[in-house]
């Protein structure tokens, strides 16, 4: 198998883990999260939305959560800004990136956003020189990239015109979303082994949720085109509010479990990061989506109980 020798893992359950959570999450519990997840090891986090509180109320204290989280040295903070008003209020709290977000189909995009897909990348446009002028990283995001709930199929044509426009703005970093979960591995591997051959300048993430069960798989075909940086969250919370009986994102206990079975550095401690998960558990009123977490970590072993007979 042609994989990486070291993956990069983008946590994002403070951000779309705890947003899809309709019973209030104290800040404190936020902030005690955020700080947990640094110290397992997890370099880059999604901190937070900054979008309008009635919008989403659970991430309505995004601007105290950043301000009280512990920044420790060498990991990325991050912001997810929908627009101007998200990245106005998002420049000021110093996040070390602003991930925008649109959707690659006009469907969606309209649903999302309100608005098509050019009207977007021309706000973009303006919004990407107002990070960069504060010194601040940006990274451009493409939901429903691998299929979605209007259009069905999604053809590389569609990825491209974005990736043009972010390209054009200066940005080379993207992340590419399987938004309501209809992505399987070949067309993993085939969509990724495209855009990486196509555009080698760019860093591309994958954003996978798990709303079918492949999101490991998924996440192990695009390792195989190349790729090596991916969006997960604990305890696998969050997915698309918008797909029915959505499922929720690949677990990062269990994508760090894979990882490590597999030979894969990851700089991860899982044991550290199943002591986060028991947390959010005690937090998240409903089970959560990790395998790990339920089964445990694999090869811990026990004393035979020897040769039994059994009678009957």
């Amino acid at each position: 198998m042609n994989l990486p020798q070291k993956v990069t893992i983008v946590e994002v359950g403070p951000r779309d883990g705890f947003q899809n959570e309709k019973q209030f999450i104290p800040t404190d519990k936020k902030v005690e999260i955020v700080n947990a997840l640094a110290r397992a090891g997890l370099r880059n986090i999604q901190v937070s939305s900054v979008v309008h509180p009635k919008a989403v109320p659970q991430l309505a204290d995004a601007d105290e959560v950043m301000a009280r989280i512990e920044r420790l040295p060498g990991i990325s903070y991050r912001l997810l800004a929908p627009n101007l008003r998200g990245v106005q209020r998002a420049l000021p709290l110093k996040p070390d990136k602003i991930n925008l977000m649109m959707s690659v189909t006009e469907s969606h995009n309209r649903s999302n956003a309100n608005r098509s897909i050019d009207e977007t990348l021309k706000e973009f446009e303006t919004l990407v020189a107002m990070i960069y002028e504060k010194g601040i990283a940006v990274s451009g995001g493409m939901a429903c990239a691998f299929g979605c709930p209007f259009e069905g199929k999604v053809s590389f044509q569609q990825i491209e015109r974005v990736a043009d426009r972010y390209m054009a703005m200066g940005i080379r970093s993207v992340g590419i979303a399987d938004t309501v979960g209809y992505a399987n591995p070949k067309l993993v591997y085939d969509t990724m082994a495209h855009l990486l051959d196509k555009y080698p300048e760019i860093q591309w993430l994958a954003h996978i949720h798990n709303h079918r069960d492949l999101g490991l798989a998924n996440i192990l075909a695009a390792m195989q085109a190349g790729l090596t940086e991916f969006d997960t969250a604990i305890g696998g919370l969050g997915g698309c509010p918008y797909a029915p009986n959505a499922a929720g994102n690949v677990a990062t206990e269990d994508l760090v479990n894979m990882l490590g079975e597999m030979g894969i550095e990851c700089g991860v401690d899982l044991d550290a990061l199943l002591k986060v998960s028991e947390r959010v558990r005690q937090v998240i009123p409903h089970p959560l989506n990790s395998a790990v977490l339920k089964a445990g970590k694999p090869w811990v072993l026990t004393d035979s109980p020897g040769c039994q007979t059994k009678i009957g």
